[in-house]
């Protein structure tokens, strides 16, 4: 592996290979422009691109493509108010014109309140129906009398709300995310050169990461759909900033040491890249475990996110190095690292937090562990699971015209449960679904197959098609139809999804997160030659996640007043977090094993906290910015993630990272390093430690020593 990262640093920081680097990029870029803006056509936007794989519903929509090729999919118009029937009766001349070939509408109905009418528009699926949804709102209620309110809903106006949020994603992201890393480069580096090296070097990984996703969904089904292509911009930005943020820092050390700068970016490639190798390996390993995942779009976004990782450590390692090297020392203008100057201050801010933990070191992380065990309590009253209505952070018209339908009709009026059978056996299972209870009724006729081989039935609830009651009605529906001989019938629509993705999400977070752990912990053993060392670290993430699980809870429902959380929001949470969480531990406990095999057990944990305390907070305020972008986005589960990546990312990096993970070392001494190396041998520079490593009077030394 040493000798594989210095033919690699051989190339980006060499005279002449900084050159062929900046060359084989260019051309990367150039030949791969074209296909990165095409990541948009390979988007799984179709029914089962948020669905779990084989579920019972999923396979619902599938069948359903085998009825027709016009596939009907119906808005609602809602008519509430003094005027309503002069509006419903005066618009239907103007909204039949939308009805699809062969199809009419039907309404205006009135409900039973008398308060409230509804006109259904069966849209021809084939057609732009975001389009015809965007004239039907104009021509709707255009002429309705004053104290007339018209929304519209249904299905259609559903797709056309949630295509207007992924719409305006990518862009929103891209932008704010530029925007935020650029201002904390800026106020990392105060400088008005070096700031954008970084940001030019994460421009070429965007472009191999939107190209590589192309081409792998293109050829190789990787599952892509809007939510993990936003996700994947924000994710190069984050952690090609991380990478860069450590390589810059120890670029800059090493200029301190060395006259030519050649030699310091090989030195600092050298010593710094089996950090970024763990870290990008993690990530990407712990995010292509989501392929475990039944949800598709938990698969998606796991796979998408482990290829920005790959194309943005690549980038940083090749691309980053080679710019610097070329640009020379005056990038870093006005402070300038000058050749045999003191790389730090002796007395700096992290020493000084050093010294604090060292001196009390049990006593420190004891208190670390109550403060993240408090927040981490949070946890257990966390409300899972949202209606259409709470997806939204604004409600988005076809939300609250489902609130309207819910008020005066049957709940599931506007978005029935279909159920697909065996034409043969059509009337038993109409039967059997008319008799659950929670079913308001079964719509007479039914669509057929071109063969005639297979039947359609619409089943209308009682209950809100998002309710909780709505989804035991679908549990009831099931267990009768599936016991009809011969028609083996099944049932799909909104609520069934609803119900299905409930409870993949339940089954992902069982089967997921313990592969999630055994894989972060492998790379860890590997990178310490340790055991102790790696389940510690492996424990404060995991209980640094429940901690940021609680506090965005709280935050969720006493801030900004969602009404719970997510399906999906704890298992992505939790691989964002583990992955991202110990990338920080791997930073600094590379630099401590390093520096403690030249100092000894205490003092290499001090000075490596005191050497890498500046990057790794700079990294994870970036980091956690970067997310943060997700909470102003209308859609609440992306607004979530953020929230939680964000809180978690912070948490590791001013407590976790600066105080608990340095206290257990300190307070363990050698046993930290067990069994490897640095328990068994006395450490070049601490043979005075080794006597006495983890007692107080040790650690008291170390402190005294470093600061």
């Amino acid at each position: 592996m040493r000798a594989l990262l210095q033919r690699i640093a051989r190339a980006p920081g060499g005279r002449r290979g900084k050159w062929l680097v900046l060359a084989a990029w260019l051309i990367v870029a150039v030949a791969l422009g074209p296909l990165a803006g095409k990541l948009g056509d390979v988007e799984e936007t179709g029914p089962n691109a948020f669905l779990p794989h084989g579920a019972e519903s999923a396979r619902v929509n599938t069948e359903l493509e085998k009825f027709r090729t016009d596939t009907i999919m119906p808005a609602v118009v809602v008519y509430t108010g003094e005027g309503a029937r002069r509006a419903a009766d005066a618009d239907r001349a103007r909204l039949a014109r939308f009805a699809a070939a062969g199809e009419e509408l039907s309404g205006p109905v009135p409900s039973a309140d008398g308060e409230a009418l509804m006109t259904v528009v069966p849209l021809d699926g084939e057609d732009e129906i975001t389009g015809k949804v965007d004239e039907l709102r104009e021509i709707a209620g255009a002429n309705a009398p004053p104290g007339t309110d018209v929304e519209v809903g249904g299905p259609a106006a559903s797709l056309t709300d949630g295509v207007a949020v992924f719409d305006s994603l990518d862009a929103t992201l891209m932008i704010a995310t530029g925007l935020v890393v650029a201002v904390l480069l800026l106020i990392t580096y105060r400088s008005p050169v070096l700031w954008l090296f970084p940001l030019l070097s994460v421009g070429f990984a965007a472009v191999l990461t939107q190209a590589s996703t192309y081409l792998l969904a293109r050829y190789a089904s990787l599952p892509v759909d809007p939510q993990s292509a936003g996700v994947l911009m924000v994710l190069v930005f984050g952690v090609g900033t991380d990478y860069a943020l450590l390589l810059i820092a120890r670029y800059r050390e090493e200029l301190h040491r060395h006259e030519d700068r050649h030699t310091a970016m090989r030195i600092a490639l050298l010593r710094s890249g089996p950090a970024v190798l763990a870290s990008a390996g993690t990530i990407a390993v712990g995010l292509a475990c989501l392929a475990l995942a039944d949800i598709n779009s938990s698969r998606s976004l796991g796979l998408v996110g482990a290829v920005g990782v790959v194309c943005a450590f690549l980038a940083m390692v090749t691309v980053l190095p080679a710019l610097l090297v070329l640009v020379g020392r005056w990038v870093f203008w006005p402070f300038v690292p000058r050749y045999g100057t003191p790389a730090r201050k002796e007395r700096t801010v992290w020493s000084r937090i050093g010294s604090a933990v060292a001196r009390r070191p049990r006593r420190s992380w004891l208190m670390s562990v109550a403060v993240t065990g408090v927040l981490a309590l949070s946890a257990a009253g966390i409300s899972l699971g949202l209606t259409q209505s709470e997806m939204f952070q604004d409600k988005p018209e076809s939300v609250v015209a489902q609130e309207r339908i819910s008020e005066h009709y049957p709940s599931g009026a506007s978005d029935p449960a279909q159920i697909v059978t065996r034409t043969a056996a059509a009337d038993g299972v109409r039967s059997a679904a008319a008799g659950v209870g929670g079913v308001a009724r079964v719509e007479p006729g039914g669509d057929r197959t071109p063969d005639g081989s297979l039947t359609t039935l619409s089943v209308v609830l009682e209950d809100a098609p998002d309710s909780d009651a709505a989804r035991d009605t679908i549990d009831g529906l099931r267990d009768a139809v599936h016991a009809v001989d011969g028609a083996d019938a099944l049932v799909g629509g909104t609520t069934a999804e609803s119900l299905d993705t409930a409870r993949a999400a339940d089954r992902d977070l069982t089967t997921v997160v313990p592969v999630v752990l055994l894989v972060v912990l492998a790379v860890l053993i590997g990178l310490l030659r340790a055991l102790v060392a790696p389940v510690l670290l492996l424990a404060t993430v995991v209980l640094s996640y429940l901690a940021a699980l609680g506090g965005s809870n709280l935050l969720f429902e006493h801030v900004l007043g969602h009404a719970g959380m997510d399906w999906s929001i704890p298992l992505m949470g939790f691989v964002f977090l583990v992955a991202l969480g110990i990338d920080y531990n791997i930073f600094l406990m590379h630099r401590v094993r390093e520096e403690t095999a030249r100092l000894g057990w205490a003092r290499g944990v001090l000075e490596g906290l005191t050497s890498t305390g500046g990057v790794i907070t700079s990294a994870g305020v970036v980091l956690a910015a970067t997310f943060a972008v997700f909470a102003g986005l209308p859609l609440v589960t992306m607004a979530q993630l953020g929230v939680l990546v964000g809180i978690g990312v912070l948490l590791d990096t001013f407590l976790v990272r600066t105080v608990l993970v340095p206290a257990l070392a300190l307070d363990l001494g050698r046993w930290f390093w067990w069994p490897g190396r640095l328990f068994r041998e006395p450490p070049r520079g601490g043979a005075g430690e080794a006597r006495s490593a983890g007692t107080p009077e040790a650690v008291e030394t170390a402190a005294r020593t470093t600061s």
